[in-house]
This record gives structure tokens, sequence and C-alpha cells, in this order.
């Protein structure tokens, strides 16, 4: 098996760095004047046309490696790092610098960052030489100045067009991908919202550019126009519209104060992506599409997962107005810690799905998943409210979960979490996995410290959440465990608490469409994930083929007109979002059919489990009330705790402290300033046993 996945990974490596040259050679005159001639030869055939080259030299490689890397990590069932690997990865994730707009920035984000900027200057350079020096088109007889104007306006397109070769990529959540490089769709949005940048602004430029040549020349009638033949500008006009309008929403300023009017205009991607590609054309199409069509199979089956009404099973309503929301899951379902779930109320919104932290252990809770959800914006509040009321069920979709493909809680000898209010969450899911993994004796477990601040002391009610409900002595007591809380706003611990909102929780009946959260594909998911991408990419090659063969290519040569430009490439797309319909909805169906028994089975212990309302409320023992004399592990977390009022926590001061440790694993999750802190510090040299690592969910 270990051979097999060598091999695997040295092909897929391969292909990419042959993919990488391909892109680095294609704004060359060298592949424009040699090899394109030679190449079409072979490549646009009657069955492909003029898309035939792209297709071949830009497309089907990624989607090779798509269907390789679910090999992979289908092979790799417990993800497992060599020492010597673990150590270059650990310095390719060194901080190198903190700074805005960037945030954090690792050493692996800042080599490959220069390197694609490099390669935008090499494209743009070479474009512009073949323009100038090569052969400039100067088809509307104006001036040698106009013609290079606007000559160096299409060609800035072209570099636009780079990046949306990697556009999509960052926001695949089911992407076999990302996790080749150690990447999850939520540590790479950064990566797409960097690109939508770059490429909005190259795009904007292209499209001013083109509107002052034209006006220049007395053509601004060319904005509107459709050429059945060539170029749609009306197409690339509306597609810049929508872009801008896209663009301008998703800045800090509209999407973190104006979520909903972000969300629902970025819903339009499926339009700016019909007009982009009607304007560029099919062959150009063909450069972009591998994250295209890898971005709408994972869309699609997260529609299929959705469909379906998740079973909830309780709801947990804690001080400071937090909710932990507990469903049912299948057993086979695994995911690491720091993973998140989204989820869509449709009693609240129709279209709206938002992420949170999931909270348990795939491996130490089986068959419940949970999540804590913090009232802060328009969407919880209701949801809250909803909570909070007399009503005995609430319909509820999930999408995921989704985290990273492996996380490896032991490879520190010490761990440092440090969380700021609700970021406090995904480092409850590290815990309890480590109490997972303290079941087998032969595991080294590192210490751990928890460093948390909150504004009030009824936040500290979050910490209640660490251990489950049914937890052991035995299960905690290797665990090595502190905990340093800071409460900031307070200077000491309130002599009064409202008792009568702490720590409720709510039982929700189960209803005849509740089912418990499954893979969307079943066991074995990477694996049949795999046959989505290869048969839907497959028909769609056989497909273009037909159609061409069949039916374009008679037009051309029985007509001797050219076939209509616009058609082509929406036959492309066409013919693309039909494949992925067919082919992942027969595997989807099919595997449901497989799991059927495994369904019922899930569908009985949904329906079957009776859950009676506690007698007494399971209070915070921050709270004073008095737990039972059994719960000798929250009397195990209350001395492992400090609490600390009126302050900041010194973070300088707490990292350098752990000096005496080899390898400290230093995790953070909160907000911004947070983060850069302690980036900062991990990466200032003075203490080289720190290795940093952010977690972050305010994009």
């Amino acid at each position: 098996m270990g051979n097999m996945r060598s091999v695997v990974k040295m092909l897929m490596v391969v292909l990419f760095l042959g993919w990488m040259f391909i892109w680095i050679m294609i704004s060359t005159n060298l592949f424009k004047s040699k090899w394109i001639p030679k190449l079409a030869k072979y490549l646009n055939t009657t069955y492909f046309g003029p898309q035939g080259t792209n297709l071949v030299l830009l497309t089907v490689p990624m989607m090779f490696i798509a269907v390789l890397s679910c090999v992979y990590l289908h092979t790799q069932k417990k993800p497992t790092q060599p020492q010597r690997e673990w150590k270059v990865k650990r310095k390719m994730g060194r901080v190198m610098m903190v700074m805005k707009p960037f945030g954090i920035v690792t050493a692996t984000e800042l080599t490959f960052s220069l390197l694609f900027v490099a390669l935008l200057v090499w494209a743009l350079s070479n474009y512009l030489y073949i323009s100038y020096h090569v052969s400039l088109h100067n088809h509307d007889n104006s001036k040698i100045w106009q013609a290079k104007f606007r000559s160096f306006g299409l060609r800035i397109g072209y570099v636009g067009h780079y990046c949306w070769a990697f556009l999509f990529f960052p926001v695949t959540r089911t992407s076999t991908i990302l996790p080749l490089v150690g990447l999850t769709s939520e540590s790479s949005i950064k990566y797409h919202i960097w690109l939508g940048h770059v490429s909005n602004f190259l795009f904007l430029v292209h499209t001013v550019v083109f509107l002052i040549y034209w006006a220049m020349t007395n053509q601004l009638m060319e904005t509107f126009a459709w050429n059945p033949t060539y170029v749609s500008n009306l197409a690339g006009t509306i597609a810049m519209v929508i872009g801008i309008a896209m663009w301008v929403t998703s800045l800090p300023s509209y999407r973190r104060k104006k979520f909903e009017l972000f969300f629902y205009t970025h819903q339009l991607y499926a339009l700016y992506i019909i007009f982009y590609v009607i304007h560029v054309g099919d062959s150009w199409f063909c450069m972009i599409l591998p994250n295209i069509f890898l971005f709408f199979i994972d869309r699609y089956l997260r529609f299929l997962q959705s469909t379906k009404r998740t079973r909830l099973v309780s709801a947990r309503i804690l001080p400071s107005d937090n909710l932990e929301l507990t469903f049912s899951k299948t057993s086979g379902l695994q995911y690491t810690p720091t993973s998140i779930l989204f989820l869509h109320v449709p009693s609240i919104s129709k279209l709206q799905w938002h992420p949170f932290t999931i909270t348990s252990s795939s491996n130490l809770e089986k068959n419940t998943l949970s999540v804590v959800i913090r009232k802060q914006g328009s969407w919880t509040q209701k949801l809250y409210i909803h909570i909070s009321s007399s009503i005995d069920s609430l319909e509820v979709s999930t999408e995921g979960p989704y985290g990273p493909n492996s996380f490896d809680v032991s490879r520190h000898d010490s761990l440092i979490l440090v969380g700021g209010g609700s970021g406090v969450t995904p480092f409850i899911s590290v815990i309890r996995e480590l109490i997972s993994e303290s079941q087998n004796q032969s595991t080294k477990l590192p210490d751990v410290l928890l460093v948390c601040a909150f504004k009030h002391y009824h936040d500290l009610a979050l910490l209640d959440l660490i251990f489950p409900s049914d937890i052991s002595v035995s299960d905690i007591s290797r665990l090595n465990l502190r905990i340093e809380a800071y409460v900031t706003r307070e200077d000491k611990k309130p002599e009064t608490t409202d008792d009568h909102r702490l720590l409720q929780t709510k039982w929700f009946k189960p209803q005849p469409l509740d089912s418990p959260i499954s893979p969307v594909l079943g066991p074995n998911n990477f694996l049949w994930l795999g046959v989505v991408i290869l048969s839907s990419f497959v028909m769609f090659l056989l497909l273009i083929a037909i159609v061409t063969r069949f039916y374009v290519y008679p037009i051309d040569r029985n007509t001797g007109k050219i076939y209509n430009f616009s058609y082509r490439a929406l036959w492309d797309m066409f013919l693309g979002c039909v494949c992925i319909f067919i082919s992942s909805s027969i595997v989807f169906l099919w595997r449901k059919k497989q799991n059927k028994e495994g369904d019922k089975e899930s569908k009985k212990q949904v329906q079957s489990v009776d859950f009676q309302t506690p007698t007494s409320s399971p209070g915070s023992w921050f709270h004073g009330h008095e737990r039972e004399l059994e719960s000798v592990p929250y009397q195990s977390i209350v001395q492992a705790t400090s609490v600390h009022f009126g302050s900041k926590p010194n973070l300088k001061k707490i990292l350098f402290e752990t000096e005496g440790s080899e390898d400290v694993g230093v995790m953070v999750c909160g907000p911004r300033k947070m983060r850069h802190e302690v980036a900062k510090i991990c990466s200032s040299g003075l203490a080289k046993n720190l290795h940093f690592e952010a977690i972050s969910f305010n994009w």
C-alpha cells in the first residue's frame, strides 16, 4: 500500500509540474509561433475543434490529479507523518510577516505568492513583447500608440485569466487537492479573496482601457456589440458589472457589517461565470475549466446532502447568548478536531448557510455531533429566539463536516491553546480528541495549557463544554490540562447571577423525515468522489466530441460559416453541468441504496431515542451550582482552572515560559488582534521551540 501511495504521489507531482510548465510557456512567442501550430495538427481535431489544445494541455492533467488525489487520500486510512516530513512542513509553515491587509503570512504562502506574482509579471511581459515587437494588430487603422494602448488592455485581461485558473480551488469544500498541501477550504478562503481582488482589478483595467480606446476612436457602441463569430463585448460588459457588484460587497466593510448583502450578491457568481465564459470563448474556458468543474461537482454534492433533514437532538442555552446544538450522526462519520459544520434553518432564511465550530470528537462521541453558536448577527439572533421559545422540533439541514484531513494531537511535547471569546470552541474538540487518544496507553499525550480571555464572568460557562456529560474519571486520568481564564471587563466575581437563564437544556422530538448526519457518498467517501470526478469528466469529453463532430463541424464545413462563437461556450457549460448532474446523482443514489440497511438502523436509532429532561439542569461550576458527587471530572477541571479578573493575558510571558519543552505547538483562535500578537511572538525568533498555527473563521 505504501509503494502504491508513493507512485501516486510522484505521478501527481509530475503532472502538476507539467501543468505549471504549460502555464509558464503559454504566454511566450515560442509557444504561440512554434508549439501551437504543431500541436494543433494533432489536438484541434474534428472531435474537439479549436479548444482541443487547451483541453488536452490544461484541463486533462488537473482533472487526472483530482482523481489520483482521491485514491491517495482513500488509502491514507490513519494519516501519519514521518518526523522528517513534519519538520519540513513546520519550517514552511513558519510565520514570515504579520501586516495589513494580508494578515498572518507563512513562509509557504509568501513563497507561492511571490512565485504567482512573478508568473503574472512574466505573462504580461511576454504578451506585451508579442504585441509590440512581433505582431501588433491594428484593425481599426488607429494611431500606433492607440493600437499599443488597446493591446495593453487586451493582454492584461489575458493575465487576469491566470487568476481564474486557481480562483475556485480554495472554495471547493470537499476538495481532494487542498489536503495534499495541508489546507482546508476554510483555511484557504483568504487565497480566494486575494485572487478575487487581483483578477477583478486586472479585469477592471482591461475594461477601462477598452472604453477609453473606443471613446478615442469613436466606437463606444462596441461596448454593446455581440459578434456571432468572435468575442462578445456585451457579455464581457455584463460580466464586469456583476463582478464589480460582487467585488465591492465582498470588501470587509460590507462583508462583516452587512453580511446578508454580501451573501446574496455573491450568489450571482453563476451568472458571472456564464457571461465571462461567453466573452472569452470555449478555448479560453478550457484553460480554467478544472477548478470550475470540480467546484460544481462539490456544489451539487452539497446540494444533495442538504436535501435531508437532520435530526436535532438537543439544544443547550448557555450564558452570554451561546448555544450548543447536538445532532445525531452515523457512527461511520469521521472528522478531525477544529472542523466546522454548515447549518441551514429554513424557518429563518430559505437561502442562508452559516458555518459553526464542532466541539465534539468523532472518536469519543460515536452517535452525536455538537456545535456552538454565539448570538451576534441577525441570523443567529433569530435562531436563539427560536430555540428559546416553546418549540419541540426544528427543521435543520446540514452540510459537512469540513476540516483538515489529518490532525495529529500528539505531535508536540506541549500544546498551548490561546482563545478569545467564542474562539475557545475549536479547542474543545482538540481537548476531547486528546481524551479519546488517552484511551490508548501507548500514545504519548502533550501537556495542554488553555489560555482563554472573556469579556464577562458568565462567558466562562463555555468551559463547561470541555468534557462530555458522560465522561468518567478514568477517561481523563492521563490528561494533563491546565486552564488560565481571564475576565477582562470585570474586577471580581459577581455577587449575583441571572440563574434563570443558566445552562438550560431543551430536547427535541424526532420527526419522521429526520436522519443522522452522514457522509454524502457514504463510507469510502474519497473513493466514490473519485468515481464521480472521473465518470463525469469522461462523459463530458465524449459528449463534447459527439456534438463537435456531428453537429458543429458539419455546419462549419458545409455552409462555409463559422459556428457561433457564443454557442460553442454555451455547449461546454451546458454539457459540463449535465455530466456533473448525471454522474453525481447516479453515484449518490447508488450509494444511498447500498447503505439503505444502515440508514434503516440509523432511522430506528433516531426514532427510538427517548430523552428525558433532567430533574436538575446541568449547571455551571462557575455559577455556584452544586453537582452530584459522582461528577468528579468537573471537580478536576475546577482544580485545573485559574480565573484572573480585570486583566488581559500576558501572552509574551506565557509563551516564553515554555522554554523547557523542546517542541511547543501554539494554536490561536479569536479576535484578529490576538491572532496577530501571538503570531508576532512566535515569529520573533526569541523562542525557537514555538510552532504557530492560527484558526480563523472571520474571513
